[in-house]
């Protein structure tokens, strides 16, 4: 059982951050919820139901590193420890040739996905390392195109491959500490309110693509987070058999 345990939710407002933060709730976790807004992450408590008095939704901006530094400041407060780190809050950008692609717009979706990826790994890191029992593990959601990009996507696909990188050195640099670093790429998960939207393949077209319920994500999460210390799993990647990626591009 997971009880007593602590985790940290990036992102936990919506979507795969909102269903794998419940995810955890339900095993048993203490679940700190966090993103730019309040609402939702209360919203996200609520659905938790009677798990929900585990849920401490907390704001934070993870582009900012005194928001970040402040989030982990109030964690090690009110818990003392920090237990698992799911990296999962992300910009995202709406396919743009990459010589249309202004550095507003790179920044934003690279701040979010691979700068917030660093800031509270880094926050982690140094509880995690000075807590006791030490240790602790951090999983990034990374995506398909950390390893075959999309058309048209390469401030995405750029940010994501340095996720990627990103859990190769938290993993490497963790070893002494006991900290363990995996990352998750989730292929399409079918959207909860809308219906799947056609997105870009190789040739240019655009094209409906298969997709999954999103427990099988949740179902993966909560499997890598309840490993012991010194197992890992280090990536893997849960998408629809059928959809586009072996091969891609």
């Amino acid at each position: 059982m997971a009880a007593g345990r602590i985790s940290v939710v990036t992102g936990a407002g919506s979507g795969i951050g909102r269903a794998c933060a419940l995810g955890l709730l339900a095993a048993g976790w203490t679940v700190v919820l966090t993103g730019r807004r309040e609402a939702p992450l209360k919203e996200t408590a609520r659905l938790a139901g009677a798990a929900g008095d585990r849920a401490v939704p907390v704001t934070s901006d993870v582009t900012d590193p005194d928001a970040v530094d402040d989030l982990f400041a109030e964690i090690d407060a009110r818990f003392g420890r920090l237990d698992l780190l799911f990296n999962n809050a992300a910009d995202v950008m709406p396919y743009t040739p990459t010589e249309e692609v202004s550095a507003a717009d790179w920044h934003r979706v690279m701040d979010s996905v691979a700068t917030g990826t660093f800031l509270c790994s880094r926050a982690a890191f140094r509880l995690m390392k000075r807590q006791s029992p030490r240790g602790g593990r951090i999983i990034n959601n990374g995506a398909p195109s950390a390893q075959v990009p999309r058309p048209d996507s390469i401030a995405f696909t750029a940010a994501k491959h340095a996720v990627a990188g990103l859990t190769r050195s938290l993993s490497l640099d963790g070893r002494r500490h006991d900290i363990s670093a995996g990352q998750i790429d989730i292929g399409n998960v079918t959207p909860e309110d809308r219906g799947q939207p056609a997105v870009r393949q190789a040739d240019g077209s655009l094209r409906v693509e298969p997709t999954m319920d999103i427990r099988h994500v949740v179902d993966m999460v909560c499997a890598m987070a309840d490993l012991p210390v010194g197992v890992n799993i280090q990536s893997v990647t849960v998408m629809p058999s059928s959809m586009p990626y072996v091969g891609r591009g």
